[in-house]
């Protein structure tokens, strides 16, 4: 995957089963953390365009605030309706503490 690793921040300021909102050039990312695995996926639910970031993150899943549609954060697959299609999903890597994500 092409693309420039963008710094997401300190990983202390993640907390396991939270997820925030991550502006990398002009692409929008949700960060997410399910125990010790970070993720980061596209901050859109493909159900109505609500963003995901801020919803709660379950089991490696994040849930849509919104309408409760639940995405795999490994794969980006809608798991639960009303969403039906999945969403992209970005490199992670862990250096020195600090979450960084590649975008695409």
């Amino acid at each position: 995957m092409s693309g420039n690793w963008a710094d997401a921040g300190p990983t202390a300021d993640l907390p396991d089963g939270e997820s925030r909102a991550l502006l990398v050039g002009r692409c929008a990312i949700a960060v997410a953390r399910s125990g010790t695995d970070f993720f980061a996926v596209a901050d859109l639910c493909t159900h109505d365009g609500a963003d995901l970031a801020g919803g709660a993150v379950e089991n490696g899943q994040i849930i849509c605030p919104r309408h409760g549609a639940r995405f795999c954060l490994r794969t980006g697959a809608a798991l639960t309706p009303p969403a039906y299609e999945a969403i992209p999903v970005y490199e992670t890597k862990i250096a020195d503490g600090r979450l960084w994500v590649r975008s695409g």
